[in-house]
């Protein structure tokens, strides 16, 4: 069976991954929501990123949970990237540690690649990456984390497109501090199903 890719993304409430300068302090992850992703990332067979994602991620991770700072979510979720395969999108990487696939190019047959293989499905993170999958309609599931709160300006996570994508809504949950999860599968036609 063909695994899926599943992107996971946090949003404000007007569509925004960060603020301007990058700024991610207005994300509401409290004990509960990291808990949930703790529980859900768990289940995937790999983490997929860009370079850059991938960086920023491997320059905290790796020795988080001997932060004395660090809480029980964050020490979990350390365990849980360490021992994840990744892999990294990058035409600049040679080689990339922790446990960690370098793939040059976002196409039809380097996914197909990755969705042949066993295991859970694929996490799907970072906004110029899911940028290159959506424009190749290659993204299986959609959970968007909506944080309530209305930036204005920042750098939207999804860009103006030609191509609408019709999806169907699975599951919605809100968390005691208001973020909400919307949970939508792409909907896919006899010829797209078979791609």
């Amino acid at each position: 069976m063909r695994r899926r890719i599943v992107l996971f993304v946090s949003v404000s409430v007007d569509g925004y991954f960060e603020g301007p300068d990058h700024d991610l302090s207005w994300h509401l992850v409290d004990d509960e929501v990291h808990t949930h992703f703790n529980r859900e990332l768990a289940r995937m067979g790999a983490f997929l990123s860009g370079r850059v994602t991938h960086e920023l991620m491997a320059s905290y991770w790796p020795t988080a949970d001997q932060d004395p700072d660090a809480d029980a979510p964050m020490i979990e979720f350390a365990g849980i990237w360490r021992a994840m395969p990744k892999v990294v999108f990058s035409r600049t990487l040679d080689h990339a540690d922790w446990n960690t696939t370098v793939v040059r190019e976002v196409t039809p047959e380097s996914i197909a690649a990755l969705t042949a293989g066993p295991g859970g499905d694929l996490c799907l993170s970072g906004a110029n990456l899911a940028e290159s999958f959506l424009a190749q309609d290659l993204i299986d599931e959609f959970r968007l984390y909506v944080h309530p709160v209305v930036l204005g300006r920042g750098t939207l996570f999804f860009r103006p497109t030609d191509r609408p994508a019709p999806l169907t809504l699975k599951d919605t949950h809100r968390f005691t501090n208001g973020v909400t999860l919307l949970h939508y599968a792409r909907e896919r036609g006899a010829t797209s199903a078979a791609r």
